[in-house]
């Protein structure tokens, strides 16, 4: 590499490495609000997993724009039926947790 260019890739990975854990850290924030959304409701988590879905910006309450993440994940009830549900967090925290059944009814809907 050219001496000029190190400094910059070398900034470059390591803005790649922080965004890596902070959505590593996002990713494991909403798995346990999932968990806790469907144990709250007696349903059972499937997969045991969320699945990233959408990033948009937004703004915060104060008014600083932060990112946005939404992430789904299946769940099933009891009597065997399933849905879906979806996680929003803005930046590192949650704000809203949907569950949705099969025929579009919103079970449970927690704003944080």
């Amino acid at each position: 590499m050219p001496g000029g260019a190190f400094l910059p890739a070398l900034l470059l990975l390591a803005f790649a490495g922080v965004a890596w854990w902070h959505n590593l850290r996002a990713r494991e924030v909403a798995l346990a609000a999932g968990r806790r959304a469907c144990e709250a409701q007696g349903l059972q988590f499937l997969d045991e997993t969320v699945a990233f879905a959408r990033y948009r910006l937004r703004r915060d309450e104060r008014g600083s724009w932060r990112l946005q993440r939404t992430y789904a994940f299946d769940f099933s009830a009891p009597d065997q039926e399933r849905g879906s549900g979806w996680i929003r967090m803005l930046g590192p925290r949650v704000v809203t947790v949907q569950l949705e059944r099969e025929d579009g009814t919103s079970d449970y809907e927690a704003t944080h």
